[in-house]
């Protein structure tokens, strides 16, 4: 099997990381970056043939550029970009500070997005490559007192699905992966945004507060290495996916939320078709 170069954001710690490590075992080449180098950089040195670690904040335009063309010119070429990167903030929608709403979709989405537009070139000229977004069970079926996470995810889904219409018929390939709650120390990096209005307390306000405080990694089923595992597969498979959900958590919330979904598409069919002009269904564009 033909080796692939990876440029995987967010790694240095949790899905990313696992990912990362997975990679470079395999004997495929990584470009392994996150924020902050140090913990890349020990990764790196163990396989200086095929790792490379680089200092990209995915917020910022100069360091995603120049992070794009040192992985092009050291490696000749991104085969697989993983937009892992991800950041959350807990409260709810009322209480949650603009700065922190806007910083969840600078990194969840546009980072995500701007770095896809940048490997693009390369994958179109090369008629290969593949786009793997990682969002979220919550990017399928959103929670109280994680709406903004959420509606990060749920964007970058809808550019997932758009994208991969774009770029199937040039060869290219991109998914979404959908985890559930997997053991990253994500609890450690999740924080508390806004003044706490007493109006929740008994809702999802409290709920998510009281919950940070009680947080254990048992509570977590997902293991991060068979995850690694499972990205890996389904990246480098000649089976064309497009949704892959990880975790048992997962499963059973997305199932809950498109069984929701189908009942209330049912129950308004009949209102949905109600609103067209008479005779009109052969003018439909989609």
């Amino acid at each position: 099997m033909t080796t692939k170069t990876w440029l995987i954001t967010g790694a240095s710690s949790g899905l990313g990381r696992a990912l990362a490590e997975y990679v470079l075992a395999q004997g495929d080449r990584a470009v392994i970056t996150a924020s902050s180098l140090d913990a890349n950089t020990e990764l790196a040195s163990k396989y200086p043939d095929t790792g490379l670690a680089l200092r990209l904040d995915v917020t910022d335009p100069q360091q995603r550029a120049d992070g794009v063309a040192q992985a092009e010119a050291h490696f000749g070429g991104i085969d697989i970009l993983v937009n892992n990167a991800a950041i959350d903030f807990i409260g709810t929608l009322e209480e949650q500070e603009e700065k922190d709403i806007r910083a969840q979709f600078e990194v969840n989405f546009f980072g995500a997005v701007a770095l896809t537009r940048l490997v693009l070139p390369g994958m179109r000229k090369r008629h290969t490559g593949t786009i793997v977004n990682v969002t979220s069970m919550d990017g399928q079926s959103s929670l109280a007192g994680n709406g903004y996470y959420s509606a990060s995810k749920f964007a970058l889904e809808g550019f997932t699905e758009s994208l991969w219409q774009e770029i199937e018929p040039l060869g290219l390939r991109a998914m979404v992966i959908e985890p559930g709650s997997f053991r990253t120390g994500i609890q450690h990096r999740t924080l508390i945004s806004g003044t706490p209005i007493e109006d929740y307390n008994g809702t999802a306000g409290g709920m998510f507060r009281s919950m940070k405080e009680q947080i254990t990694p048992e509570m977590f089923p997902g293991d991060p290495d068979k995850a690694a595992q499972v990205i890996y597969d389904v990246a480098t498979s000649e089976q064309n996916r497009h949704w892959v959900v990880l975790g048992s958590d997962a499963q059973r919330r997305i199932t809950a939320k498109l069984d929701q979904l189908r009942a209330e598409l049912d129950a308004g069919e009949e209102l949905a078709t109600s609103t067209d002009f008479p005779d009109s269904a052969h003018l439909a564009l989609l």
